[in-house]
């Protein structure tokens, strides 16, 4: 299935012209090992009927979160109120873990920041509850993309940040990195 997908993709990206698979075959073979030796390394695989469900909703979501940033920077008035939040998610299997990192960013006026004790920090332009609600979807379809079960509800927390509290935020949040560095690098951690 992976070689007939990268295959697909190899088309795509070079069209049809017979001579591009002189470079496309080895291409698309060393990128078949590598998913495959790879995805024994990270976890599950998702299915592939889920795999194509999941893409429009993946390119669905690459549009809104596209046009929502564009929308608030043309608009005559910069309309965000900037908040962190906290998403501990609930995803069992590391390759699912990934997906919605990665795909976290994809969702209107969000970005995964940074993940620490298995907390996601998602930066977001808003802190509309419809944003907390984009996460619990969003890990809802990557759950069944990989066939988990999530069980109870995700712990989230919400910091609203100011405008002039985001600098302030930022420099404690990298000032505590700086300590936490020289404990390790001083040997006490």
């Amino acid at each position: 299935m992976r070689l007939v997908l990268f295959a697909l993709v190899w088309l795509m990206l070079a069209g049809t012209d017979p001579v591009s698979w002189i470079v496309g075959v080895p291409a698309v073979l060393l990128a078949t090992f590598a998913a495959a030796r790879l995805s024994t390394l990270v976890g599950a695989d998702p299915s592939p009927l889920r795999l194509v469900a999941f893409v429009p909703f993946f390119v669905w979501e690459s549009i809104l979160g596209g046009v929502d940033v564009a929308r608030r920077v043309l608009s005559p008035r910069l309309r965000i109120d900037p908040a962190l939040i906290g998403y501990r998610p609930r995803l069992q299997d590391a390759a699912a873990k990934v997906v919605f990192l990665d795909t976290i960013s994809l969702l209107p006026g969000t970005l995964s920041a940074d993940i620490r004790d298995g907390i996601v920090q998602v930066h977001a332009l808003d802190a509309d509850p419809s944003v907390v609600a984009g996460l619990v979807g969003l890990e809802q379809r990557v759950a069944r993309l990989f066939g988990e079960t999530l069980a109870g509800a995700p712990q989230v927390t919400v910091t609203s940040c100011e405008r002039e509290d985001a600098l302030a935020l930022a420099r404690a949040e990298a000032a505590a990195v700086a300590q936490a560095q020289t404990r390790v690098e001083g040997g006490d951690a």
